[in-house]
């Protein structure tokens, strides 16, 4: 089933009649409400409640986390990519978001919403009036104050009496945190006891689990007691709390009184993180002073144990920590109090775009595909690291958004990376290397979305900058993003003068590098669009074999590509679906959405000259399905290309007839893409 849906992260107590109402609120309303204090459970109602309601579905349920997003403008493209859009057109993204969602039934989930309610409620109004079958499930502190929007208050869990959802829930997390606590729960005297820290605690979840993680230090008794006395809480300038607020962030207040010193130092520090991290950065962000690097990942262990972190251990990603929004704001108190908020947001900062750097050298290489997985696992935290760059350092924000190439132009978020450079080249430097690979990657970024003379604009600047810089290397992308913006429109002899062998050798450079194997790939396409289907496959054969080398998989599937088209050309329809099957296994692999429409077009053609019409017209529909995944009505490139999906076309529909062809069309364009 379509979807992304997180993990359960723990059981789930209670809430019968919440679920019941909601699950009635989600079949009959098209926009839905949470609302409640923080700590209160809404996240976790509400995914409760879409794990079975996406049954009802043909489209799924898709959660789009916005705890992270700090940049109002970064919404929609946020919302797109959860949901499987990729932002490569040039047209609004909400525009392109609303014909996406049209004739889908889904449901979305909104999760945490209260800092973004304006933009939150003008764009989901746009999606409910362009989608008749998408529903939407917002959870919030506050409701979004739209028409139609039926709201759900989601309240404490009940804690009267010793059989009470809120005693269930403190029994359950102690139990899990310490297994010896279970006598606490055994006797009727020690059992009222707890029934009281629940009482105190108005059963509010997060502050039952709080309460549960200190009875690892604690004997029931202890926390009870402790309780009863406010902890050492910030100053709160707010002029009104809600009491049951009051009563979470006392709860926190007393959590925090339990750590020792460098627990309260590594919380307040690690506030600066937005979602989830990894102990590398843990370390490399907070460590300093009384709190050696050395001793980071123990103490964030004891911050764990003590549920004010949360750990999860993702498939190909490692242990993630993370904390709950109003333990950070906790957290983001205290470090304003410390004095350290601007230097840990320097260092937090730097490391990111360290790791862009890092990522960038290593993307050619063995460690892409892990390299791919960690940058989209990180991409909060690079958000986060680019906007306080902006403000505070422009220089490195550009190296930082320049370095990111690979993740903006090959991984799916092309009007994103558009954004942050075309900012960061605003308020930056106008010269040196920075500028240089900023430049070029923004002209990439113009090439996904079509914008082609304005890519060529930037391809001419760029050739002035590296000549001017001396870079072989840097002149060789200049002529790749030049010879690829006259190529698309239709001119393969410029092309290849600029990308091809002689060009490449007067510029120099490492063959191994990306500027002359990304010329070798704009060459193959050139000579294909020639007619000179040999030459292009001697290109992609030797690019093949250079990425081979590198352990390289991105511009490898392309080299396929080029193969299966020099193939077709020859009339070799088994070799190029050969060829055009590996192609299509790479770019899976790395999420490219934008090759994989290719490939399916391409994989089309061929099936189509060797007679199969009816798998001819399911991938031209699956393919179909995929191109509107990253805004696109039809096959990208150059003109012949579009020329030998259209030949596809005619061939299978000649094979089959006009009707069985659109039944098959069809039946592929149901296809999942996600």
């Amino acid at each position: 089933m379509p979807g992304n849906l997180p993990p359960e992260s723990a059981s789930f107590v209670g809430r019968d009649h919440e679920l019941g109402l909601l699950r009635q609120r989600l079949r009959e309303r098209r926009l839905v409400t949470l609302t409640g204090v923080g700590g209160v459970g809404k996240s976790r109602l509400a995914l409760r409640a879409v794990t079975e309601a996406a049954k009802e579905r043909p489209g799924g349920a898709w959660w789009v986390e916005l705890s992270p997003l700090r940049d109002p403008a970064l919404l929609t493209a946020t919302v797109a990519h959860a949901v499987g859009l990729a932002d490569h057109c040039a047209r609004p993204l909400d525009e392109e978001l609303c014909a996406w969602m049209a004739d889908k039934e889904l449901l979305v989930v909104l999760d945490t919403c209260e800092h973004l309610v304006a933009e939150c409620r003008h764009l989901v109004g746009e999606l409910l009036q362009s989608a008749p079958g998408l529903t939407v499930l917002v959870t919030s502190r506050e409701s979004l104050g739209s028409p139609g929007e039926s709201v759900v208050e989601v309240r404490p869990l009940p804690s009267e009496g010793p059989d009470s959802d809120a005693l269930a829930l403190l029994r359950a997390r102690a139990l899990s945190a310490a297994p010896e606590s279970a006598a606490a729960f055994a006797e009727p005297e020690r059992l009222a006891v707890a029934a009281e820290v629940c009482r105190r605690l108005d059963g509010i979840p997060l502050a039952l689990e709080l309460a549960a993680a200190g009875l690892r230090s604690w004997s029931l008794e202890e926390v009870a007691e402790r309780l009863g006395t406010r902890a050492d809480l910030p100053a709160d300038t707010r002029t009104a709390v809600a009491p049951r607020h009051r009563t979470l962030r006392t709860t926190i207040g007393w959590s925090h009184e339990l750590c020792e010193p460098v627990e309260r130092l590594l919380w307040a520090r690690l506030s600066v993180f937005t979602g989830d991290f990894d102990v590398a950065a843990a370390r490399a962000v907070c460590a300093g002073g009384p709190l050696p690097a050395s001793r980071v990942e123990r103490v964030l262990a004891g911050l764990t144990a003590k549920s004010v972190v949360r750990c999860t251990d993702e498939r190909g990603a490692g242990a993630r920590y993370r904390m709950l929004d109003t333990i950070r704001e906790y957290g983001r108190d205290w470090l304003e109090e410390l004095g350290e908020a601007a230097l840990v947001r320097d260092r937090h900062a730097h490391w990111y775009a360290a790791l862009s750097q890092a990522a960038d050298r290593g993307w050619l290489g063995p460690s892409q595909i892990d390299w791919y997985r960690r940058t989209t696992a990180e991409h909060p935290q690079l958000r986060t690291a680019l906007e306080h760059l902006l403000d505070s350092d422009p220089a490195a924000a550009q190296e930082m958004a320049g370095a990111l190439w690979f993740y903006w132009f090959a991984c799916g978020h092309v009007r994103e990376g558009r954004g942050f450079l075309e900012r960061a080249l605003r308020s930056g430097p106008r010269t040196g290397a920075g500028y240089a690979q900023a430049l070029w990657t923004l002209g990439l970024t113009m090439l996904m979305q079509g914008d082609l003379s304005r890519a060529r604009e930037a391809g001419l600047e760029c050739t002035r900058e590296a000549a001017r810089l001396a870079d072989p290397e840097r002149e060789l992308r200049a002529a790749y993003l030049h010879a690829v913006s006259v190529l698309m429109p239709g001119n393969p002899v410029r092309a290849l003068g600029l990308a091809g062998p002689r060009a490449r050798a007067g510029h120099g450079g490492h063959t191994s590098a990306p500027g002359w194997l990304l010329c070798r790939l704009a060459t193959g396409y050139a000579l294909c669009d020639l007619g000179r289907y040999e030459e292009a496959a001697e290109e992609a054969r030797a690019l093949r074999e250079a990425c081979s080398e590198l352990g390289e998989r991105w511009l490898r599937a392309y080299a396929d590509y080029v193969l299966a088209v020099a193939a077709l050309g020859l009339g070799h329809h088994g070799e190029a679906a050969r060829h055009v099957r590996a192609m299509l296994s790479g770019k899976r692999l790395l999420g490219d959405r934008f090759g994989i429409a290719l490939g399916l077009d391409l994989l089309a053609a061929a099936v189509a000259g060797l007679g199969d019409g009816e798998l001819a017209a399911r991938l031209l529909g699956t393919g179909h399905a995929w191109w509107r995944t990253v805004g696109r009505p039809q096959m990208g490139g150059a003109p012949s290309l579009a020329a030998l999906r259209d030949q596809g076309e005619q061939q299978a529909r000649a094979a089959i007839g006009d009707a069985a062809f659109d039944a098959a069309f069809l039946g592929g364009a149901a296809a999942s893409t996600g």
